[in-house]
């Protein structure tokens, strides 16, 4: 006999959190979706410069929603969601790392930023690596926050799941997921007891440095997908909890 397979996910409550339903249903998993993330708009577009780098598909479709136009600027995105986006845009997307990640987006612009300004378009919570790893190349990096990500009000029911051993799995799709859990776990004073269900489950991270947040904060993580996409992780989430779970 099959046992059920509980998988939480923290993602926006926008589309990408009923596509995460979906697709964790259609993989034969019970979703259990708790976000983590509420977008708070700036406002802000990022000023004209040479090479212009986006890192979320979120910072696509606001920058379009602002009439924002990446004239002659070389338009880099992430990855494949975040460009899809910008062509929906009308964009033309001039380039894409081969890693989807900010490590990625180092290694593919390192050769060709040296004196150059480049305007880095995204959320409050961005990794230093890029910006960091830009300015090492020779770049003149300017920064501008898209949206604030907050937690929502209300959420962590998942925390008080996985504190009683109620949950298979997780997918965290960035550190910012991985913090607000804990936070969320220890509003509600059983923070060490959902570490520990949580490593009774199988934790799913989408990249490196969600990895090592996860770890820093005593959380051991399973799986790690070859690409930053979420369908990848959840993906391997669900195999990798289903066998262990028949009787």
């Amino acid at each position: 006999m099959t046992r059920e397979v509980r998988v939480a996910v923290f993602r926006p409550d926008d589309e990408r959190l009923a596509q995460a339903v979906e697709l964790l249903d259609s993989l034969g998993a019970t979703p259990v979706p708790d976000p983590m993330l509420a977008v708070e708009p700036t406002g802000n577009v990022p000023e004209d410069a040479p090479y212009v780098v986006l890192t979320s598909k979120t910072g696509a479709e606001l920058l379009a929603e602002a009439g924002w136009l990446p004239g002659e600027a070389t338009l880099v995105c992430i990855g494949p969601t975040t460009a899809a986006a910008a062509r929906a845009a009308g964009w033309t997307v001039d380039a894409m790392p081969e890693e989807y990640s900010s490590v990625g987006l180092v290694e593919r612009l390192r050769g060709d930023v040296a004196g150059e300004r480049v305007a880095v378009a995204r959320s409050d919570h961005g990794s230093d690596v890029l910006l960091d790893g830009l300015r090492e190349a020779g770049a003149t990096v300017e920064e501008t926050v898209l949206y604030r990500l907050t937690r929502p009000e209300g959420a962590g029911q998942s925390t008080v799941m996985a504190a009683g051993g109620e949950l298979e799995g997780v997918c965290f799709t960035s550190s910012l997921t991985v913090e607000n859990f804990l936070d969320a776990a220890a509003e509600r004073g059983v923070r060490d007891e959902a570490v520990a269900g949580l490593n009774d489950a199988v934790v799913g991270a989408i990249g490196d440095p969600t990895r090592e947040t996860a770890a820093a904060n005593g959380i051991d993580v399973d799986v790690v997908p070859d690409h930053a996409e979420f369908e990848e992780l959840a993906c391997r989430v669900v195999e990798a909890a289903a066998p262990s779970y028949h009787e």
